[in-house]
């Protein structure tokens, strides 16, 4: 995968949730909720302030994070389903 992302922007891989039947009832996917947990695969060069300089990413690639359920936009990259959303849409990093 070649996409950095710029800015402060960062790309992440949401967590796959494990499918859950309960009672024989199967939920498809378009009626499941959206992980709100992934791992970092790339991060911008960081935000640039009024006088000019960089601001440092407080995330790193590999760190697992938790984001808002709306956050971010969707992308697909050699057929893996990514998340590209600013630094401030992470709520922490796990762990």
């Amino acid at each position: 995968m070649n996409l950095k992302p710029l800015g402060d922007r960062v790309l992440v891989k949401p967590l796959e949730k494990k499918e859950e039947k309960k009672g024989g009832i199967i939920i498809p996917d378009t009626a499941k909720e959206k992980p709100m947990e992934g791992t970092v695969e790339a991060v911008g060069p960081g935000k640039l302030t009024d006088a000019g300089e960089r601001l440092p990413m407080n995330v790193n690639k590999g760190d697992r994070v938790l984001y808002g359920k709306y956050s971010g936009t969707e992308v697909k990259i050699d057929e893996t389903e990514y998340l590209i959303m600013h630094e401030d849409d992470i709520f922490g990093v796990v762990g």
